[in-house]
């Protein structure tokens, strides 16, 4: 670790902290119909899509209704991304002429990749099991993904403030209208940020264009050992089992380009991460200067912090709001310390000169495998930490190649639940659900009935809040356990042995269910088998828990409000931010620590007693 590490670390959250604010009151004001810089020129467009639409912006839904919009909305959104990755062979905007996806599918190969990645980026989560300069299209790119970006963040931003209205509102049945607050999201917030980021992004390189790709040759050709396919795309094998080979020699590079600028805009300020390039965030097209990189770590965490801030003052609390927040960075700190100190020590088994199986070396430099020179230890380890607490699946350097206890951290950030800062409104409906518990337990230590915001919290709030809970690691769980004992199915297709293997698989279902998107990329995921369960894994991970926490907005909406007496807990102090944070890492410690210390904890103690895989 070092001090110009730290400085870097500390400019970024101030940066993050003085945004919020203004973030957070513009925000409020679109969400609450108010007018802002942007109505001259945006009110009239908004005003035609409903009419256009059929829309009525003075009708509010209740919490039922408001759960159907975003289902049947997100159904007809999937189809259509599937349809598109499917036809896109007879598309428009596809210089390379890129087949359909899956149209040379056979029963062991590719077959569900349409599907998996429809279900990824409907639901936010944007898991690429595919290499997408060489699978999808400009259109597909275009109208496909990027589209789904904007909508999936939409979508969150929207339930987010439904959200933080049942909590505000007193003894109504509505929660608002899906269509209005969907529209706004997009209209005022995603749109303008992304039009102006992706000219930040432009300046420093990022390449936009409809250009076929270039080709380069070689100054230098090189003769390499490759896996032999069939006529399917299928890997061969040697009747022992064994991959069979075959030479190749490369004696030119294809470089690959397009409209990255704007989907990468708003891949970042939507927490979506799925990457126009495989290298996702790593690639100089993506991420070619340190100021792109920080521009793109700010955007990360942009809408997710000032949320907080509309939180407390749709709420009335504006204490509240900064205590959430408060609780947010403590969690954000305390994960980005012990990768930051995991990476800098690097490897004990390694030293100057080679191996040293007494384990009492520090790796010199610290870990740099699998990161950018360009980024270093500090930015690289900032960007996994931010990209895990908010939903955010890009990525610039390898989890994989992470230290033990490195790598651990991505991974325990999204077991949490996405919640630190989370993904765009994501991330606060489920601080907020933690919220409701940590009252309801508050209120059990005093022996009164617990109050949030002046309201009652009751059973069926604490029973859906539960739901919720619980719904996340049983899936992460079991279809982890079941890949885990099933090699015909999931352990055949890890590239690592031991703990490291359980990991990947972990980290596989963990990311997909939590929508986030990032992977150890050590796992061999475009198979039959995870296409189709980390497809579920999404769909299930966004859908079955949007529904508890509509529950519980629509009915805390339809509660009086009470005013505070003595037992009353406060949700505006030091020891509730605290509270919170306990919570927060009980429910997963007694959750998931059985499955961490099989896979990076005691990876971490064979590493210290010098034993690789």
């Amino acid at each position: 670790m070092t001090a110009n590490g730290w400085l870097q670390i500390l400019f970024f959250l101030a940066v993050i902290l003085a945004i919020t604010k203004p973030m957070g009151l513009f925000i409020t004001h679109v969400f609450g119909g108010e007018r802002t810089f942007l109505h001259p020129v945006l009110r009239p467009v908004e005003r035609l899509i409903y009419r256009l639409t059929g829309v009525d912006e003075s009708r509010e839904m209740r919490w039922t209704e408001y759960a159907a919009g975003v289902l049947l909305f997100s159904l007809v959104s999937m189809l259509l991304l599937y349809l598109i990755q499917r036809l896109q062979g007879v598309l428009p905007f596809n210089p390379q002429e890129l087949p359909g996806v899956d149209s040379s599918a056979s029963s062991t190969g590719f077959v569900a990749s349409a599907f998996n990645t429809s279900a990824s980026f409907t639901t936010n989560t944007n898991w690429q099991s595919y290499v997408p300069e060489t699978t999808m299209s400009y259109l597909t790119q275009m109208a496909g993904l990027a589209y789904h970006n904007f909508a999936s963040a939409a979508v969150g931003i929207s339930l987010a403030v439904a959200f933080i209205r049942g909590v505000a509102r007193r003894e109504s049945g509505t929660i608002g209208n899906f269509w209005v607050d969907f529209v706004r999201a997009n209209l005022y917030v995603l749109l303008p940020l992304c039009f102006v980021f992706a000219l930040l992004l432009v300046s420093q390189g990022v390449v936009q264009n409809l250009r076929p790709y270039d080709t380069a040759k070689l100054v230098d050709p090189q003769t390499v050992e490759v896996e032999r396919k069939d006529a399917a795309g299928n890997v061969l094998t040697n009747p022992d089992g064994t991959t069979q080979k075959e030479t190749q020699h490369v004696n030119e590079q294809t470089i690959a380009q397009g409209p990255v600028a704007s989907q990468e805009a708003i891949k970042m300020l939507g927490t979506n991460g799925g990457g126009f390039f495989n290298a996702n965030s790593a690639h100089p097209f993506e991420n070619p200067t340190p100021f792109s990189n920080f521009l793109e770590m700010i955007a990360i965490f942009a809408i997710g912090a000032g949320l907080t801030y509309t939180l407390g003052r749709m709420t009335g609390s504006q204490r509240h709001g900064w205590a959430v927040l408060a609780a947010m960075v403590v969690l954000f700190l305390a994960g980005l310390v012990t990768a930051y100190w995991a990476e800098a020590r690097g490897n004990p088994i390694l030293t100057r000169g080679g191996v040293d199986q007494s384990a009492s070396a520090v790796q010199s430099g610290g870990n740099m495998e699998g990161k950018e020179v360009r980024f270093g230890i500090a930015n690289s380890v900032l960007f996994a930490t931010a990209t895990t607490d908010a939903s955010c699946g890009a990525v610039n350097s390898m989890h994989d190649s992470y230290t033990p206890l490195g790598g651990m951290v991505p991974l325990t950030n999204i077991m949490l639940g996405e919640i630190i800062f989370g993904g765009v409104g994501s991330g606060l409906y489920g601080m907020l659900i933690f919220v409701i518990l940590s009252v309801f337990i508050a209120g059990l230590m005093v022996g009164r009935t617990p109050e949030y915001l002046g309201k009652k919290i009751e059973s069926y709030d604490v029973k859906m809040a539960m739901l919720y809970v619980l719904i996340f690691p049983l899936l992460i769980l079991a279809f982890a356990g079941v890949s885990v004992i099933s090699p015909s199915f999931g352990s055949s297709q890890l590239n690592n042995a031991g703990p490291h293997g359980l990991s990947e698989i972990l980290y596989a279902f963990t990311s997909a269910t939590g929508n986030n998107g990032s992977a150890f990329a050590g796992i061999s995921a475009n198979t039959l088998w995870y296409n189709t369960t980390i497809g579920f894994a999404t769909l299930f991970g966004r859908f079955m828990m949007i529904v508890p926490v509509l529950a519980v907005a629509g009915n805390l909406a339809r509660k009086k409000v009470v005013p505070p007496s003595l037992g009353t807990f406060p949700v505006t102090t030091p020891l509730f931010s605290t509270l919170l944070v306990s919570v927060i890492l009980i429910v997963g410690a007694l959750t998931f620590f059985p499955a961490l210390s099989l896979g990076p904890i005691v990876e971490h103690l064979l590493m210290s007693a010098g034993k690789t895989f």
